[in-house]
């Protein structure tokens, strides 16, 4: 059974910087990319960023690029997302999941499986 669980939430204030991370057990961590997505109250689920299986290729939303890195470490089976610089249109939920290809990059919600429960993250102005 894969269980999927995000953690690092919280409130914090406009500029300052928060680490999400995401840990994942009952699946071959290592050979599957994995994404970081977010929703908004009244909104939808939208993509955030993405890495591939090793880490060695990322991508980013315009919105977040050059504010949020996510990095993993295969041998903790975590998925993390630093996340500099926030803003109040940054508060959401935010979730992790693994994708269910090798291809990448991607912010498809539809080619993502194994979703957790998600971390709140409010960022005040």
């Amino acid at each position: 059974q894969v269980q999927v669980v995000e953690s690092g939430g919280g409130l914090v204030q406009a500029g300052e910087s928060l680490t999400l991370s995401c840990t994942v057990s009952g699946l071959a961590f290592d050979d599957y990319n994995m994404g970081w997505f977010r929703q908004a109250p009244g909104k939808g689920r939208e993509g955030v960023a993405c890495i591939n299986w090793s880490g060695g290729h990322t991508y980013y939303r315009n919105s977040v690029r050059g504010r949020f890195t996510i990095s993993r470490d295969n041998g903790k089976n975590t998925l993390y997302l630093q996340m500099n610089s926030l803003k109040p249109e940054d508060t959401a939920i935010y979730y992790c999941a693994a994708k269910n290809d090798v291809t990448f990059p991607s912010l498809e919600i539809v080619e993502y499986v194994d979703w957790g429960q998600g971390s709140q993250v409010t960022v005040s102005s």
